[in-house]
């Protein structure tokens, strides 16, 4: 079974953000570390190159392949950054449908200015995501 890419390292969450951001997401990116912070009690590290991740817990699918990921994280992705957060649930659906201008995926939030969101409603969001994968896998 092939390795996970996406693990904790020591890398710089610094020197990723300057290397990836610009002005308006670097400051974007430290409003959401405190906000990560805040929900998660927990420090951020770099997860593989390009995620910043608090807290970790372990997982198992179907398969028998288990591995770890962080609780809750961001990435910069070209002009969006994205979110990673479970918002399975219908308290989760509709703080979603307050939450303001972005794109959802199945675990990806894209945004492009954290300006456009309600950040109460994104705290939340990841603090309901935050419970739910504390729930799920401890």
């Amino acid at each position: 079974m092939a390795e996970n890419k996406t693990k904790p390292t020591d890398a710089s969450i610094e020197e990723y953000i300057a290397d990836r951001a610009n002005e308006q997401q670097r400051a974007d990116c430290r409003e959401l570390m405190v906000l990560l912070g805040k929900v998660t009690r927990q420090s951020p590290r770099m997860w593989g190159p390009s995620i910043v991740g608090y807290g970790t817990y372990r997982y198992t699918y179907d398969s028998g392949r288990t591995g770890e990921a962080p609780v809750v994280g961001f990435a910069i992705r070209g002009r969006e950054l994205v979110v990673y957060l479970d918002v399975e649930g219908d308290a989760q659906q509709s703080l979603l449908s307050r939450l303001g201008k972005h794109k959802m995926g199945k675990v990806c939030l894209y945004l492009k200015r954290l300006a456009d969101l309600d950040k109460s409603v994104l705290e939340q969001l990841v603090a309901g995501s935050v419970a739910a994968v504390r729930r799920r896998y401890g």
